[in-house]
């Protein structure tokens, strides 16, 4: 399908390179952190994946949003990114879900695109270089978007996309407790799958409003931004209380992150991050290999991890007895169902949990 020409729209990176495309979804600009994912599908999911806030999304498939817009898939009902970036926008999506077009999606949220440039490019300037910033813009590039983007920051991540009240969410035998930082739809439904109950907490929630409820066990969620943050220490704090009181628990990417620094673990910044839908990932006890689905951009330091990533060999889990925690997205949402089974496992050591 030929891109029609739209408006003029320019790519700032923060080392200087300039990209010049064509606008898509709202006009305007736009400053945020570069990362790029390799999902084939899943533009819905990602769209709407708060881990991506304060992020410029950068899709390396070339052609996305030929299946539509379908709300059912969405994973918020809001867009966690700052800007998206796609190279060739389909304009005429065909899919019998489909509700309406990505561009028109994109400018009834106010979201910034820009298409028609080599992303497969921009990808590579990442890998080789590591995530940097970029400034969007519709008018030529001036000093000052150079300066925009070298000094941009993604800072009170987690507070910006967490909910701010408890929710309560299916029916079950088991209640478990969801520590939101951002948390993807799909990690609920999945819990609710399983036959739980399952009450959403705020980020900010204490530990003690947290036990009030008398969880059978507690989930950490996904979301943005660095773990070590310092608005994040009180949320450390309050997870090393929630290990304490012995209750299990599984957090998944941020969670996963935020639990280890409970433990005393630290983390740091990839080069470039881990997202997309085809990241293999070995499980150390078992020596399987899982595909797995994520989206991160930082890792925990460990040299006891229960998995480990086969292309890097970074931390991907954790296991701490009746608690454990992992960097990836078993429920997908989109992407393998490879490693669903982590969920029976939390069910399992929470049922051993109550019979002790």
């Amino acid at each position: 399908m030929q891109q029609s020409k739209a408006a003029p729209a320019y790519l700032v990176l923060e080392n200087g390179k300039i990209f010049e495309g064509q606008s898509f979804g709202a006009e305007g600009e736009v400053t945020g952190e570069l990362v790029f994912t390799t999902g084939m599908t899943g533009y819905l999911e990602t769209l709407t994946d708060p881990s991506y806030y304060g992020q410029i999304i950068i899709q390396t498939f070339p052609l996305i949003g030929n299946y539509g817009v379908i709300p059912a898939d969405f994973e918020k009902d809001f867009i966690g990114a700052k800007a998206y970036i796609a190279k060739r926008p389909c304009k005429e999506p065909s899919n019998f879900r489909s509700e309406g077009k990505l561009d028109t999606f994109l400018k009834s949220r106010g979201i910034i695109g820009l298409c028609g440039i080599d992303t497969r490019a921009l990808a590579k300037i990442i890998r080789e270089n590591g995530v940097m910033n970029g400034k969007i813009t519709t008018s030529p590039p001036t000093e000052t978007d150079l300066e925009d983007a070298k000094k941009y920051l993604v800072i009170d991540a987690v507070s910006s996309v967490s909910s701010d009240s408890v929710v309560k969410m299916g029916s079950g035998s088991r209640r478990v407790a969801l520590m939101d930082f951002g948390a993807k739809q799909g990690i609920a439904n999945a819990l609710i799958a399983h036959g739980n109950e399952v009450w959403s907490f705020p980020h900010n929630a204490t530990a003690q409003e947290i036990l009030a409820c008398n969880p059978a066990g507690i989930m950490l969620s996904n979301g943005p931004g660095d773990p070590a943050e310092p608005a994040n220490a009180q949320i450390v704090e309050e997870i090393a209380k929630l290990f304490a009181s012995g209750t299990p628990m599984f957090g998944i990417c941020l969670g996963h992150q935020l639990m280890a620094l409970a433990k005393g673990y630290k983390t740091r910044k990839l080069k470039f991050g881990h997202r997309g839908a085809n990241q293999p990932v070995k499980e150390v006890v078992t020596g399987s290999v899982y595909i797995t689905s994520q989206n991160h951009g930082y890792e925990v330091v460990s040299e006891n991890s229960s998995f480990i990533n086969v292309n890097d060999g970074t931390c991907e889990g954790l296991d701490y007895g009746s608690s454990f925690s992992v960097q990836f997205h078993p429920e997908a949402c989109g992407g393998p169902l490879d490693s669903a089974f982590l969920f029976d496992r939390f069910m399992e050591r929470m049922e051993a949990h109550a019979t002790q």
